[in-house]
């Protein structure tokens, strides 16, 4: 029978960035306590945590220390590496477990689990050398996408292919790196489900969310997407079978895209984001329970909490390197919500926190 956490019990998280942060505040409400690990010595989550440690993902003598202090451990980030994972998920359960993760860090894996499942993903090919480029290509043709297989985010690790693009310059910008290229997909807009598994099997998911990104990197999302009741179904449907299909525990994100023909409209799956997820910030001030506390029931095994929305219209947008300098501005608004993460330096693509305005 999983361990079900009493107020006090200690959650260890890998990571301590905004996400750690923000999921340290929420187990604090619950009167939970929270232990951030990460190697570097500070971040926005240390300002918050109930208690701190450094040290490298490759220290076993330093993560047993740390698993030793936790009744259960989650990641904040799916870059933490795999073999950190499996070492800590046998000295105490790590939410969500190494399959997740594992699949999640691969582009390759996640598409051929996807595709598994018998849901849509983009056309794709395995890329390990640049004639595989060459044959892609010819293949797939043109637009289409160059995405090293791990650690791609925000717009790193890929490159599009256009028509006057060199192939050899493009495999040479990632590195010449395991990648998959990717058929180019007619998509209207990009629409993410965050959603929750319990350790009991129990699933919940936030309405629809729709994303505007500039320069690859997320910018606004708004709440509900706009689009047909029975496309809404369709994607928290996709959610379910890929939460299931994983046998994750805790609060994930699918991100999709959204095409529109004569027939109606269909859901492409862009990727899997194996933790609480920025286009679900909107959930703090917007939904009965936020994704945070959600993943907090989740991976202390207690009932997952309400998604209903609190307004009929919820709108959250990112501030982005030196947008954040209006926060004095931002704190004026009336109805407007805001999130600094506390970062030392602002910088340009960097998250240096939100606002979240609700329409009720």
């Amino acid at each position: 029978m999983p361990k079900v956490l009493a107020p006090r019990d200690t959650i260890g998280i890998l990571g301590g960035g905004q996400l750690g942060r923000m999921t340290a505040l929420a187990a604090a409400e619950l009167g939970l306590r929270t232990l951030i690990y990460q190697p570097e010595r500070d971040g926005p989550g240390f300002d918050v945590a109930t208690e701190t440690m450094s040290g490298a993902y490759e220290d076993e003598a330093r993560l047993a220390e740390f698993a030793a202090r936790c009744d259960v451990i989650t990641y904040e980030f799916e870059n933490v590496p795999a073999a950190t994972v499996a070492f800590l998920d046998a000295l105490k359960p790590v939410r969500p477990g190494a399959r997740m993760l594992s699949v999640s860090q691969d582009r390759l894996a996640e598409k051929d689990f996807i595709t598994g499942l018998g849901i849509a993903c983009a056309p794709y090919r395995a890329i390990d050398s640049l004639s595989d480029l060459e044959a892609a290509v010819a293949a797939m043709g043109r637009p289409s996408v160059l995405k090293t297989r791990r650690f791609g985010y925000d717009g790193k690790g890929q490159v599009l292919i256009r028509a006057e693009t060199v192939l050899a310059e493009a495999w040479s910008t990632i590195g010449g790196q395991p990648a998959v290229l990717e058929g180019f997909v007619p998509f209207i807009a990009e629409v993410s489900v965050i959603a929750a598994r319990g350790v009991d099997g129990s699933f919940a998911a936030y309405d629809l969310c729709e994303n505007e990104h500039r320069n690859h990197i997320l910018w606004q999302t708004s709440v509900p997407a706009r689009v047909a009741p029975e496309t809404a179904d369709a994607a928290l449907e996709i959610a379910r079978k890929i939460g299931a299909g994983l046998e994750t525990t805790g609060v994930f994100a699918v991100e999709l895209f959204l095409v529109r023909e004569n027939t109606g409209e269909r859901l492409v799956v862009n990727e899997i984001a194996p933790r609480v997820h920025n286009s679900g910030h909107w959930t703090i001030e917007g939904a009965e329970c936020s994704q945070f506390e959600q993943h907090v029931r989740a991976v202390a095994g207690w009932p997952l909490g309400s998604t209903a929305r609190t307004g009929r219209a919820i709108t959250m947008q990112n501030l982005i390197g030196y947008e954040a300098g209006d926060w004095l501005t931002l704190a004026s608004e009336p109805g407007a919500h805001l999130h600094l993460y506390g970062k030392s330096e602002a910088r340009p693509g960097r998250k240096m926190g939100h606002v979240t305005r609700v329409r009720r």
